[in-house]
């Protein structure tokens, strides 16, 4: 992409965001936009071309009349060769000066766009995503210099972020600028960066006509805004775990295993301010020498933090190194795979690694009046399916372990308590063997049917004792007196585990406070 070597704060960087602003204005009266482009694949194209699927798009595109839309689709979506005087005719000046940075490839009389320009509908607005071309719709290898568009991780940390406003938001390694789009509307003040200055070329694109002002700067992870503080710190860093070398420098970080993650983490850490969080995607190491919580746990300060650490998923290092192998377009069969996954196997046997975790890391400076307290850092696996976003949940979950700091034992039993709308009571019955008929019940759970499905199984003293909570009733002492009675147990003996188990339904939000609803 051809740059400027220097810019004044009032230029642009490329000559793409020059064309960026006219685009966008021709892509809105086309509509090329994500309705449109629902509208005119329908949900069954739509999905084949979520999925790399360019032929069956273009099967249905040939289908259909000939119309600037599908022009569109052609040239950005699928990237096809087109001819010369079409796109002329659809893009106006714009064409020429994407011909004269080499971001359209001229052969004749056909033309072929080299980058992604794609719509998506973020926070509520439609958005473009300018970036490089991938693999999925064209077959070619991306280079090391690969700027990623809106690929899984990314929009899993788009939907794993709160929304809510606040003042500054640092958006560290921005790429393209998508995480940027997610806080359209939230932040008074947003900066992103990057060590890679062909990212902040198409995030700088990106974000024109956006209406969200940013200031992007150029830099090595935490160094453009060292001595700065953030009320929200987002990161989708190059984190994959492995030998320290840097092949694709959207993923590799340079820093052996997961010390691309631990510098992320660390470092957002100093960089809050009382209040603020940091919302994170990384990956850790499994060892046979400690749990990959007790490893994340070490990264994290040991006063005045509340962490919140998710493992959505864990391989084997054989799945991990073939899993991104194959995201370079390897064939797994080549000499050249073949190499790579001995060297990388090999480094991580030396280094006792039995598999790879990956997930989110949810982090909370406390205010300055609760410094000196200690820590206090879950760190658990999520299995489960869920399609809810997980920022809200990240949001209450902060609010919830907050109650729960300034609670005592007595201020929990004089407390009142609510179950959750949606929470389930599942018995889970299996046949029964001995008997060769009928069935036995085997659990009793309770599982949440909204936000990230969080499931407990309890016993029947919980699950009652549960059943009777209610934010207008009795305190929670009262109710497991009432219990006690009914069962003919000793009512003290009940208290620290039904505390415990309380606690526990808390923090999942499966119980909620009564002082909570009423704030």
């Amino acid at each position: 992409m051809l740059r400027k070597k220097k810019t004044p704060m009032t230029m642009t960087r490329t000559p793409l965001t020059q064309a960026a602003a006219t685009l966008k204005a021709r892509f809105r009266e086309i509509g090329y936009t994500t309705s449109g482009i629902n509208n005119v694949l329908g949900p069954d194209f739509v999905a084949a071309m979520h999925a790399g699927q360019p032929a069956a798009v273009r099967f249905h595109l040939d289908s259909l009349p000939e119309s600037d839309l599908n022009l569109a689709l052609r040239a950005f979506v699928l990237r096809d060769q087109v001819r010369v005087e079409k796109l002329a005719a659809l893009l106006g000046e714009a064409l020429k000066t994407l011909v004269d940075a080499a971001l359209v490839e001229i052969s004749g009389e056909y033309a072929q766009f080299l980058i992604d320009i794609r719509p998506h509908l973020i926070a509520g607005r439609q958005q473009w995503v300018f970036s490089d071309a991938d693999a999925s719709m064209t077959q070619h290898v991306p280079g090391p210099d690969h700027v990623l568009g809106v690929g899984a991780a990314s929009l899993s940390l788009l939907q794993a972020t709160p929304t809510s406003p606040t003042g500054s938001v640092l958006d560290l390694g921005t790429g393209s600028g998508i995480q940027v789009l997610g806080q359209a509307g939230a932040a008074q003040e947003i900066i992103a960066t990057d060590v890679h200055p062909r990212a902040l070329d198409f995030a700088e694109a990106t974000l024109v006509d956006s209406g969200i002002p940013t200031q992007l700067v150029e830099g090595s992870w935490f160094e453009p805004v060292r001595g700065r503080t953030f009320d929200r710190i987002i990161a989708n860093p190059p984190f994959v775990v492995g030998p320290p070398e840097i092949g694709n420098v959207y993923r590799d970080s340079g820093l052996d295993l997961d010390c691309a993650t631990a510098l992320v983490v660390k470092e957002a850490c100093a960089h809050l301010n009382p209040g603020g969080t940091a919302h994170l995607l990384g990956a850790w190491v499994h060892s046979a020498d400690q749990s990959w919580q007790q490893r994340v746990a070490e990264w994290l300060p040991d006063n005045g933090y509340v962490a919140w650490v998710i493992e959505r998923d864990a391989v084997s290092p054989a799945q991990y190194v073939g899993t991104w192998l194959s995201d370079e377009s390897l064939d797994l069969r080549s000499p050249e795979a073949a190499a790579r996954t001995t060297a990388w196997l090999n480094h991580f046997e030396k280094a006792k690694v039995q598999g790879v975790g990956f997930g989110f890391i949810a982090i909370q400076r406390l205010e300055e009046d609760e410094a000196d307290e200690k820590s206090d850092i879950l760190a658990e696996s999520m299995t489960q399916y869920f399609e809810d976003p997980l920022g809200p949940e990240i949001e209450e979950y902060f609010t919830r372990t907050a109650w729960l700091r300034e609670q005592t034992r007595d201020s929990i039993l004089s407390s009142r308590f609510k179950v959750r709308p949606g929470v389930a009571r599942e018995q889970i019955s299996l046949a029964d063997a001995e008997e060769g008929m009928g069935f036995s019940p085997v659990t009793l759970r309770l599982t949440r049917t909204d936000g990230p499905r969080w499931s407990h199984d309890v016993d029947e003293h919980v699950a009652s004792i549960v059943a009777g909570l209610n934010p207008h009733g009795l305190p929670f002492e009262e109710i497991l007196e009432m219990y006690a009675m009914a069962q003919g147990i000793e009512g003290e003996s009940l208290h620290n585990g039904a505390i415990a188990a309380l606690v526990d339904l808390i923090r999942h939000g499966l119980v909620l406070p009564a002082d909570l609803l009423d704030s």
